[in-house]
């Protein structure tokens, strides 16, 4: 447009109110103007979300993924609770594990230990409501922690099937067993009783749970066959009669009566809190004063310890928690890094130990050498943790395969994302061709192998709620490593030595296969009689028979 033009245009242009059609308000008739309607209606939608609506919609994140993988992932909640209940209260566990095929997709499982059993007023709770148990908050090693696994297992079957899960316990001879059909309100987060009774049962003590579900059964790896069969070398002290879909029993018998050590359950340490955490622990404490606090709250810190580290804050040891400021937790924060403090104690840790390693190998796999290792205790963020290692070489395994690998976290087997485990990276960032195995870059060795890792922890860092796979420590990975490199070495010794005697044998046999003719030509030399020569060839092979290195025939 000319400059002219625009001008008159501008002279033009009618004067727009201060409320021009876009910034217009309009009013209803109560007075509420259209966008603080639509900031009600907003708000009108809005409601709390329960743990078990979210995990209901994702259940992926619980091991739900499939039909395959929620069959193994219901047996292994149950199984573990089985294991920790018998643990506890120093009972030799017997399993029965139970797959009742009702078509191709349609199961019911069925889970009984001999454990204490479960009081009545709190079964509900412990299979109807999702977070709930007594493992979240207790520093010490045990198998389950969040209160999620088996409640979620019975709610995956209520989504699928429609049926209630179905729990009998008994907690004493003298008394009846309690029986209970429980669904889960996944509104409210809540148990809804179906069904509840007092029955007579065969076991005295103990629980049996019910769940029927959508699933796959299958066999091999990740398998519940698979499963089982990992968790007895992990367990040698567990007996587990497993009856599959096709009705065959399987038995794994213990193999040892030494039941695991019990750990004990201990403080956080100063060195894995975090700061929100801090300043809750000291507005929740009933401590008074802060150097009493911080003896009282945590582990390893003495009375000497605590005034270093209110010294170094500029904070008075003497101070009221009541009056301490945010700026004084921060910098009381800050100290507890900057003062030495021993590292937290290590019987919240209960290991396999070297020789039920080797006996759990052995009752499962047959091969020709076995070795293993339990490293000393070490600290992630402040919490112990300890590595174990097995292995298992020759015998029936397939020397054309890349190695078998079971992992473990708390005596329980990891089936499910092997290449996003710390394990996993540890075992394929080891130089395996200097203990005789060959192995491509970025990948397990190849050979007829199977290696047996085991971390321990009161606190195991899983990846995700699943809990699948380990998180990518570096103190974790290093242990393992070391742990590892250790069986390594054993492994390449029994190999060189296996070596030495196949040489000497084929030297033997070699010089073996020329004593007949020795034989022929001192008789012709010495002019000696048949008699007299084959006298001479038997004395020559005895003579390299006890040349023989042990162990070669």
């Amino acid at each position: 447009m000319p400059r002219k033009n625009a001008k008159k245009a501008k002279q033009e242009e009618p004067e727009l109110p201060l409320e021009t059609k876009e910034n217009k308000i309009e009013t209803t008739d109560d007075g509420i103007d259209e966008s603080s309607a639509v900031a009600h209606r907003l708000a009108s939608k809005q409601r709390e979300i329960s743990i078990s609506e979210f995990f209901a919609k994702n259940r992926h994140l619980l091991g739900f993924d499939n039909p395959k993988k929620a069959l193994l992932t219901t047996i292994k909640e149950a199984v573990d609770n089985s294991l920790d209940a018998c643990e506890e209260t120093n009972i030799l566990p017997d399993l029965g594990v139970s797959i009742i095929p009702f078509s191709e997709d349609r199961f019911k499982v069925i889970v009984e230990d001999n454990g204490p059993g479960i009081v009545k007023a709190q079964i509900p709770k412990i299979f109807g409501k999702l977070l709930y148990g007594s493992k979240f908050h207790t520093l010490k090693m045990s198998r389950g922690q969040q209160g999620i696994g088996i409640s979620a297992a019975g709610m995956y079957g209520q989504i699928t099937t429609g049926k209630p899960m179905q729990i009998t316990s008994r907690i004493s001879p003298k008394k009846q067993a309690h029986y209970y059909r429980i669904k889960i309100d996944t509104t409210k987060n809540m148990p809804v009783i179906v069904e509840e009774a007092d029955i007579d049962w065969d076991k005295p003590r103990g629980t049996r749970i019910e769940i029927e579900l959508e699933a796959k059964y299958f066999k091999g790896a990740r398998s519940v066959d698979d499963y089982l069969r990992q968790t007895a070398i992990a367990n040698p002290h567990v007996t587990i009669t497993y009856k599959t879909p096709e009705n065959q029993e399987i038995v794994y018998k213990r193999s040892t009566d030494q039941m695991p050590e019990q750990p004990k359950e201990i403080k956080p340490h100063p060195y894995g809190v975090e700061l929100g955490t801090l300043d809750k622990m000291i507005k929740t404490s009933e401590v008074r004063k802060l150097k009493s606090f911080l003896c009282s709250e945590f582990s390893r810190v003495s009375s000497k310890v605590a005034a270093e580290i209110c010294q170094k804050a500029e904070v008075s040891e003497t101070m009221p928690l009541g009056k301490i400021t945010d700026t004084d937790i921060e910098r009381v924060f800050k100290s507890l890094s900057a003062v030495k403090i021993m590292a937290p104690p290590t019987n919240c840790i209960a290991p396999i130990g070297e020789e039920l390693i080797l006996a759990g190998l052995k009752s499962v796999i047959e091969a020709d050498f076995y070795t293993s290792k339990t490293r000393t205790p070490c600290v992630y963020r402040g919490n112990p943790f300890l590595v174990e290692v097995g292995l298992a070489y020759g015998g029936k395994q397939p020397a054309d395969q890349l190695m078998t690998l079971f992992r473990y976290a708390n005596r329980v087997p990891l089936m499910y994302q092997q290449s996003a485990c710390a394990v996993t990276r540890s075992i394929v960032n080891t130089a395996w061709h200097n203990y005789g195995l060959q192995q491509s870059k970025s990948s397990l060795p190849m050979g007829p192998v199977a290696l047996f890792v085991h971390i321990a922890s009161v606190w195991v860092p899983f990846t995700s709620e699943s809990k699948e796979a380990i998180a990518h420590y570096p103190e974790i990975i290093k242990e393992i490593k070391l742990a590892v490199q250790d069986c390594g070495r054993q492994l390449g010794s029994y190999l060189s030595h296996k070596r030495r005697l196949l040489d000497s044998q084929k030297k033997l046999d070699y010089l073996e296969s020329y004593v007949p003719h020795i034989g022929i030509a001192l008789r012709e030399i010495l002019s000696l009689t048949e008699k007299e020569e084959t006298k001479i060839v038997v004395t020559l092979k005895d003579t390299l028979k006890k040349s023989r290195m042990p162990g070669v025939e």
